[in-house]
């Protein structure tokens, strides 16, 4: 077993340390790390907002939501306590700074916070910023902590920005937000957070792929005939109605998330997996993505319907939502990448609220072998070999294929052989900011962006939002409940091309549970 290096000394800066990212994701990520002993002997956590607590009533309030989000592996029961060590550990020295973040006060208190810190321990003052706030305040914190000289490296001591996405709305302000952030500090501190890039299945694509003789010699144009990339969620916009309405299904969940799956997919073998060499590989990968049209897309938005016997009410009918909206809650878009491995491959990328199954996975679509030898056999109605991917929540690797059926008669029938982490590895509890926060520390930044990645993405989809903005037609219905709209089997080939949707239920089942 691989042993795991602790992180230096150092201390983690939360603004936006009353909101809920940092309570529900954040801090159980940081117990969590605490209980495998991966953050530093030395740490200390400084939470800043603009609300009034005491560093006492701040951290009294992260432990009763510890205790609230906190399960038995395995098990739904909430628990009734924190493990007192690990929490301990965590909480050795907890620190709390009142300010507004667009305020220079607020950065000049917290910079003496930081000195009287670092004064009274051993160790580096390294220091890390957790950016868990609006992304209107991106850049003036970043700026706000460039000018009160908290972000300068040392040469003794690092200093590190983590900044969550949305990083931007489209090219225009994503550029204008690396040209601000950049102001203050340089690109190697700077770390883009994607969240789906921490959940293990994820970074299981470049072993899976790199590391089996098997798959990678089949993985280009003339063995596969197509990609399916499946996001699927069954909640609503639930109380962000008015976040949504200003970004919709695309810019939610496109450049950012989908696309690293993209990335992590379809990039060629780097030289090694230092952050550079692999990030150089997905910034590739995105260059040569074909930029999307209106025709390349189903857009749609779910009207009312029903999940797993719950009634679900239309997306006009959610709160903080316009009732002549015209925001999509579904995305479907096919992909070209113009490279010599992918081309003549479609990428199908589908993402959308409301839908019939909590799911989200990558299927390799293999071709065809020759039908000629099972000639006036049912086989040419049988799908073809696929290699699944299931990021979440079941997450493993299924390969289907088809086997002949025990008897006297040649009659072929699909088969799955399946792997799940869960069978193989002992469980683990993790928020899926584990392995993010430790990178951070250990200053790994393979898995986060870089800002000419970020600004890839977006060029490709900028024609599609500049045809949207110019587009008057009535957006395209789905039920709640539903796999989405129709329209998207046609975008697919609708089985003229023998390429189907996969169905959205975990594990082939018609309906998840």
């Amino acid at each position: 077993m691989t042993s795991v290096t602790k992180p230096e000394t150092c201390t983690m800066v939360i603004f936006g340390a009353a909101g809920d990212l940092t309570k529900r994701l954040l801090v159980p990520a940081l117990y969590n790390l605490a209980q495998t002993g991966l953050i530093p002997d030395e740490f200390s956590l400084v939470g800043v907002d603009i609300g009034e607590f005491t560093a006492e009533q701040w951290t009294e309030s992260l432990h009763h939501m510890l205790r609230s989000f906190t399960h038995d592996v395995g098990s739904e029961d909430e628990i009734s306590e924190v493990d007192a060590k690990s929490w301990s550990l965590l909480t050795q020295q907890v620190f709390y700074v009142q300010g507004d973040f667009t305020q220079e006060e607020c950065f000049a208190k917290l910079g003496r916070t930081l000195t009287e810190i670092e004064g009274n321990r051993k160790g580096p003052a390294n220091r890390l910023f957790y950016l868990a706030v609006a992304d209107r305040f991106f850049a003036s914190i970043v700026a706000g902590l460039g000018t009160a000289g908290l972000v300068r490296n040392e040469i003794d001591a690092w200093r590190r920005v983590i900044i969550e996405k949305p990083f931007g709305h489209d090219l225009e302000s994503a550029k204008a937000l690396n040209t601000a952030v950049l102001r203050s500090v340089t690109e190697s501190q700077v770390y883009r957070i994607d969240h789906f890039l921490g959940k293990e299945n994820v970074q299981n694509i470049m072993a899976l792929r790199f590391a089996n003789g098997l798959f990678e010699p089949l993985w280009n144009r003339d063995h596969i005939d197509h990609v399916q990339i499946t996001v699927a969620e069954t909640v609503g916009v639930e109380a962000r109605g008015k976040f949504y309405e200003q970004t919709g299904a695309l810019r939610d969940m496109v450049p950012n998330h989908v696309f690293q799956l993209v990335g992590m997919i379809a990039m060629e073998p780097p030289v090694g997996f230092s952050a550079d060499a692999v990030r150089n590989k997905k910034f590739e990968v995105f260059s040569a993505i074909r930029p999307v049209r209106a025709a390349d897309v189903v857009r749609a938005q779910y009207s009312a319907g029903s999940i797993n016997g719950h009634a679900c009410f239309s997306y006009r009918d959610e709160s903080n939502v316009s009732k002549d909206s015209n925001i999509e809650t579904y995305v479907a878009l096919r992909l070209a990448i113009d490279n010599w491995r992918w081309a003549g491959v479609p990428f199908f990328i589908r993402t959308g609220k409301r839908m019939a199954c909590r799911m989200t996975e990558i299927a390799i679509v293999f071709k065809r072998a020759p039908l000629t030898t099972f000639q006036d056999t049912p086989i040419a109605t049988l799908p073809p070999s696929t290699l699944v991917l299931r990021i979440q929540p079941d997450e493993g690797v299924a390969h289907e294929f088809q086997v002949k059926r025990p008897g006297p008669t040649v009659d072929v029938s699909p088969v799955t052989m399946d792997f799940r982490y869960s069978d193989w590895f002992p469980p683990a509890p993790n928020v899926g900011y584990e392995t993010l926060l430790f990178d951070c520390m250990m200053g790994d930044q393979t898995l986060f962006q870089r800002a000419d990645m970020v600004e890839a993405a977006w060029r490709v989809v900028e024609p599609l939002l500049n045809d949207w903005s110019c587009e008057k037609t009535e957006i395209k219905k789905y039920e709640a409940g539903s796999e989405g709209p129709s329209a998207a089997d046609v975008l697919i080939g609708g089985g003229d091309l023998g390429r189907n949707w996969r169905p959205v239920a975990l594990n082939g089942a018609p309906r998840c549970l």
